[in-house]
């Protein structure tokens, strides 16, 4: 599928908020291993392939970071910031997985590190991370 067209084009990301279902909830971070934002914390996620869907970018962006393995996401919503991104125009689809407790991660690929962090406590969040978990906050206590 090759066309050429005279307009710029913004990449594509996806983005994956995995909350859990105890008692005091926890959200899945990961600590970014290069820049931008190199050291800070972020949500898994990454840029979409030709071939997949953003649901499906997130679902494989999310294990290839983290190791964990999730087949069911629902959209929280799409966020498109003209610098949202210092590498570029980027819109980003983000998606919420909820699960019933906190499992065993380990920082893969471009993450340094994944860690689990109770909602009451989180670290300062990268690129517009932090819009992103307040829409995710509100769609996880509406469930």
């Amino acid at each position: 599928m090759a066309y050429t067209y005279e307009y710029p084009r913004p990449a594509v990301t996806a983005d994956c908020v995995v909350i859990t279902k105890e008692a005091s909830p926890r959200v899945l971070l990961i600590q970014r291993g290069y820049d931008p934002y190199k050291g800070c914390w972020a949500f898994p996620g990454g840029f979409l392939n030709m071939d997949e869907t953003t649901e499906q970018c997130a679902i494989r962006e999310l294990e290839e970071e983290t190791g964990l393995q999730l087949d069911n996401v629902q959209q929280i919503g799409a966020y498109s910031k003209v610098d949202r991104d210092p590498r570029g125009r980027t819109i980003t689809v983000a998606y919420l997985a909820v699960i019933d407790e906190a499992k065993d991660v380990t920082g893969q690929d471009d993450a340094a590190k994944a860690e689990w962090f109770p909602l009451a406590e989180l670290p300062p969040l990268a690129f517009d991370h932090a819009d992103i978990m307040q829409d995710a906050i509100a769609l996880f206590f509406k469930k």
